[in-house]
């Protein structure tokens, strides 16, 4: 049963009233897919809480179990969090805890040095942008937000191309190299690995190349086609059908496929100017 849209308002609304009654905390936003123009029956409730030092782990399990059941306080995978499910409908709420000083860090890194990452350069800043405020207890997280609001710099544009681009098929350590290995051992796990890799370049790519701040792991595809006017023409069909043929023992083919993806956005590096003619 999933909530409805007054269910995970009223949710929100009394989970925020908790984190606002600790000193501790500057903000608290949703993000994630329900934040978004992205969500379905599957998005879970992505929270993020701003604060200067983590609540304690027993304040956070007595949150979970006034609000849901099956908890997990304190995980590590990734970032900091918490993870349970709220009662009667089994949405699950995740979540995560940052320092103002963290995220002002991987605002300077991104916006005012231009340093670029493998694959996410910019998640960070769309995080922030697109996430929605639940509570700001004195306009800090507004004026963070409002650093990202500024025109995609030239520069970052031209350092995420400059770090993604070689990697893909150029040099010696590539993905592509690294996939005609794993092909030539049949290690699938390896193949599926480097191809995910790749394709987190190449996005990464695509997003700077219109401008677009990196939406994170998820629904990369709808979200390309959605926001990058400036595209392969084929870049669906393509995407598609090389991860379709991951499982294929037939390595020209696959192979063929990865070159006609990059080969189409190499003829679009060209015509914004960002690669020079072979």
């Amino acid at each position: 049963m999933a909530m409805t849209e007054s269910g995970v308002q009223a949710l929100l609304e009394d989970v925020t009233a908790e984190f606002s009654r600790l000193p501790e905390v500057k903000a608290v936003v949703l993000s994630g897919s329900k934040g978004g123009e992205f969500t379905d029956e599957f998005s879970d409730i992505d929270l993020y809480v701003y604060a200067k030092t983590e609540p304690s782990k027993i304040w956070r399990a007595e949150l979970a179990l006034k609000f849901g059941e099956n908890a997990s306080i304190g995980n590590e995978f990734w970032e900091q969090g918490d993870e349970w499910i709220e009662n009667g409908t089994g949405t699950v709420v995740d979540i995560m805890y940052r320092t103002p000083t963290w995220i002002t860090q991987q605002f300077d890194r991104v916006l005012n040095r231009h340093q670029a990452s493998i694959g996410y350069s910019t998640c960070f800043v769309h995080n922030v942008l697109c996430s929605k405020v639940l509570y700001d207890c004195d306009g800090w997280f507004e004026s963070l937000r409002a650093k990202a609001q500024q025109p995609y710099s030239e520069a970052l544009r031209k350092a995420i191309i400059a770090k993604n681009h070689p990697i893909l098929r150029s040099t010696l350590s590539s993905f592509m190299h690294q996939i005609e290995i794993a092909l030539s051992r049949k290690d699938l796990p390896s193949l599926n690995h480097r191809i995910t890799a790749l394709l987190a370049s190449y996005f990464d790519i695509l997003f700077a190349v219109n401008r677009v701040f990196h939406p994170g792991e998820k629904r990369l595809l709808a979200y390309a086609l959605e926001k990058c006017p400036k595209r392969p023409p084929q870049i669906e069909v393509q995407v598609n059908t090389l991860l379709a043929s991951i499982a294929e023992t037939s390595q020209p083919m696959l192979l063929q496929r990865v070159n006609e993806l990059l080969d189409g956005l190499d003829v679009l590096l060209v015509a914004e100017g960002m690669m020079a003619t072979k």
